[in-house]
């Protein structure tokens, strides 16, 4: 098959989150699987000035123009390409100055681009005018979030009426539904589709513009990233107001674990280690990186006393609300804890507050450090994950690949990835950490007095360390099932594309 995948970022030319991550691994996990994949992408200069050609690949022009109606106006830009050492993808980078040449993606100083509809109408615009420019007559067009939730919409009303992508079909990916893209009605106007369109079923959101109800309404085929938090977002809870369009296309929805990209995150090779070590040497490997780790935040060295680590967004949707809360109490336990992260002042002042009151205890960074948050992987025993909501998370995934054993809360992805240490599930050999549902700091408390109890039992917590290694989380996996919802996509628009065309009715006098 031949796709293109449409996303506002992409690792390593732009990233705010998962997003970016997702959008390059799962197009290398598909070329290698023998398809033609295209990913194309905004260039955001400023952001992609802190790489360079000497990180093993360079951005340059083709000599591509473009030139893209924006309501009554026409936009110029022109495309970039890109090739990254050791992958048979081609990146497509779409250069507009004038909406992407700024020092962030799509905020700047807490407040959203007042411009962003703009932006992403033009950006969708310009994927699809690009494809069809330069012939790539694509099996699949992936579209990723709000950013492009317009692309859906732009096939099915304009693309097949022009017979230019007559037989492409539309598949979009939701990662997290509390990102709408929503914006005022006559923005509609920028899209260049027909008022008709701008319904409750359709485009229309309370009298706002939605552009992710959008990719949804349209879509030939809907994905997200883990099956649980598909199910969760049919739910008012969880579906922002989109439950009810969601449980109409259920046929159409999958939901499919992210991947991790085991060539950055590996024990066995990863560089930022102070040693490598496997599931064979998984306990001499882990108490050397443990010490590392404990010497780093200025810990005491103890290997008997639990480590737990926190890498996050210091947000309420993280969980922290739970972590402050539950301070006291952990305070009085005996254990350590070390976060790295940044995010609201309340979060980063308490558990400054904590760091001073108890140093022996507690350790906290506040940035981000990614060679750091691989040696936390590394050295932590027990990752905290008591998320509010998780459309998948990544973390989770990478403690157990490292052999750190995740505690989350039961909720999308995490409840998919990590099987709680019940008394059942040690007996069966299938438990990979620890859980809870409830979303409460007493909850939270329980459960990590559970795994306390257990890392004192140091050759029944081996096992469920040992067993967690072993799970599969390549890309090569979640991309074979993304194949399969490409495969569906194609052959209900051929489908429909072979429906005859019924005559209406006609008075026989």
């Amino acid at each position: 098959m031949r796709i293109v995948v449409a996303s506002s970022e992409a690792v390593p030319f732009s990233k705010t989150g998962g997003l970016a991550d997702v959008a390059t691994a799962l197009a290398d996990a598909v070329a290698n699987l023998g398809h033609s994949v295209w990913v194309i992408t905004p260039y955001y200069p400023q952001v992609q000035a802190q790489y360079s050609s000497s990180n093993g690949f360079a951005i340059e022009p083709t000599g591509i123009h473009l030139e893209i109606p924006i309501g009554t106006r026409h936009v110029t830009g022109t495309a970039r390409r890109a090739r990254l050492p050791g992958s048979a993808v081609t990146f497509l980078l779409i250069e507009q100055p004038g909406y992407f040449d700024r020092p962030a993606l799509y905020q700047q100083n807490g407040a959203d681009y007042r411009d962003n509809c703009e932006r992403f109408v033009f950006f969708s615009r310009a994927v699809l005018a690009l494809a069809q420019q330069i012939r790539l007559r694509p099996d699949v067009v992936h579209a990723n979030d709000w950013q492009t939730g317009l692309i859906p919409a732009l096939l099915a009303v304009e693309g097949r009426a022009r017979d230019t992508f007559e037989t492409t079909a539309s598949v979009f990916t939701i990662h997290n539904m509390a990102f709408r893209g929503l914006f005022w009605h006559w923005d509609m106007l920028l899209t260049g589709l027909d008022w008709k369109y701008f319904n409750w079923r359709q485009m229309e959101f309370y009298n706002q513009l939605c552009l992710l109800k959008t990719g949804i309404a349209f879509a030939d085929a809907l994905t997200t990233v883990s099956p649980t938090y598909a199910r969760e977002t049919q739910t008012p809870e969880f579906g922002y107001g989109l439950d009810g369009l969601l449980r109409s296309r259920r046929d159409d929805f999958a939901g499919i674990l992210n991947g991790v990209d085991t060539k950055i995150w590996n024990p066995q090779t990863d560089s930022a280690l102070p040693g490598n070590y496997s599931i064979v040497d998984v306990e001499e490997g882990k108490r050397a990186c443990k010490r590392q780790l404990q010497l780093e935040f200025g810990l005491p060295q103890r290997e008997d006393v639990p480590l737990l680590a926190v890498v996050s967004r210091l947000t309420d949707q993280k969980g922290l609300d739970l972590i402050m809360q539950g301070s006291e109490a952990l305070l009085s336990r005996d254990l350590q804890l070390c976060v790295l992260g940044s995010g609201e002042a309340k979060y980063q002042d308490g558990l400054k507050e904590l760091a001073q009151r108890a140093p022996d205890k507690i350790a906290i960074r506040i940035g981000f450090d990614e060679a750091l948050a691989h040696r936390i992987e590394a050295g932590a025993d027990i990752f905290l994950m008591p998320s509010q909501f998780e459309p998948c998370g990544l973390n989770q995934m990478y403690s157990l690949l490292y052999g750190t054993l995740p505690l989350v809360r039961a909720v999308g992805g995490l409840a998919d990835s990590v099987v709680d240490a019940s008394a059942d599930n040690i007996a069966h050999g299938t438990a990979t950490g620890f859980s809870f549902t409830r979303y409460s700091a007493d909850e939270l408390l329980k459960t990590i007095d559970r795994a306390l109890a257990l890392f004192a039992d140091k050759k029944e917590w081996l096992r469920i360390v040992r067993s967690g290694m072993n799970q599969d989380w390549s890309w090569r996996r979640s991309a074979l099932q993304y194949i399969r919802v490409y495969e569906r996509a194609v052959a209900k628009r051929c489908a429909a594309l072979a429906a005859p065309t019924i005559a209406p009715n006609v008075a026989v006098t």
